[in-house]
């Protein structure tokens, strides 16, 4: 993933946004909140590690599938093979 050093700080700064959230499940569930209080905090962790997901998969696709260079019959996959893998295994 040496491709995402260049976006390092702004992953990290997202995935640092999602443990303070995942922490603030905790601190509802400590403090025994409502159902609705703590799926609301669920919630949000979930469209949060869905964008992470999303921007670290488009890099992912303009980095490793969109070679312009690429040449059918090299053997390997076509981009568009590699892609839906990519979206099967990681946006279930």
């Amino acid at each position: 993933m040496s491709h995402t050093i260049k976006e390092k700080a702004k992953l990290l700064a997202r995935v640092r946004r999602i443990r303070g959230q995942v922490e603030a499940i905790e601190r509802a569930l400590e403090e025994e909140a409502g159902c609705e209080a703590v799926m609301h905090l669920i919630a949000g962790i979930r469209g949060a590690t869905s964008g992470l997901m999303a921007e670290v998969l488009e890099d992912h696709v303009r980095t490793h599938l969109t070679d312009v260079n690429r040449k059918r019959g090299d053997g390997r996959p076509s981009a568009t093979d590699e892609l839906v893998d990519v979206v099967h295994t990681y946006l279930r």
